[in-house]
């Protein structure tokens, strides 16, 4: 295992680590094919986390903002972080469905696609809500909260 393959290798993660965070899932999957040697992806993933330049945690936070920004809610972005290889452990600490704040997400969703009026009658009020348990809001959050 030379220096400049090495180096090579922590350049690209940095470059990737600077567009956006990324799991460490991501960045071995992104990496895989610049290791030259065995174990060396592994090292480099454990001297970022340890430097700070790479981590879950701050990854798994930054995505459940953004997702929120979007209007997706927690059903979906757990399912999501899931399949980027975040620990379950992880997720369930940093995400809370039931956060008041999921309350204002799906409205604000709902108002978005379909404006502001109610629906016209039940399969206007099924179509909105096939289309937040979609978006990621749980059957029961969004019957209570349509229905007020």
């Amino acid at each position: 295992m030379s220096a400049t393959d090495d180096q090579d290798l922590e350049l690209a993660a940095l470059r990737l680590l600077a567009d956006r965070e990324h799991s460490r899932q991501e960045l071995r999957r992104k990496l895989k094919a610049r290791a030259t040697q065995p174990g060396q992806l592994e090292q480099l993933l454990d001297t970022l986390a340890e430097k700070g330049a790479q981590s879950d945690r701050r990854y798994t936070q930054e995505f459940i903002a953004s997702r929120r920004r979007r209007g997706f809610g927690p059903v979906r972005i757990r399912m999501e972080l899931t399949e980027r290889g975040v620990s379950k452990a992880l997720v369930d600490d940093c995400l809370d469905p039931d956060d008041a704040l999921w309350d204002q997400i799906l409205l604000e969703t709902e108002k978005s696609k379909f404006g502001g009026k109610p629906p016209d009658g039940f399969s206007e009020w099924a179509k909105r809500a096939r289309f937040l348990e979609y978006r990621g809001f749980a059957p029961a959050h969004i019957r209570r909260l349509l229905r007020e």
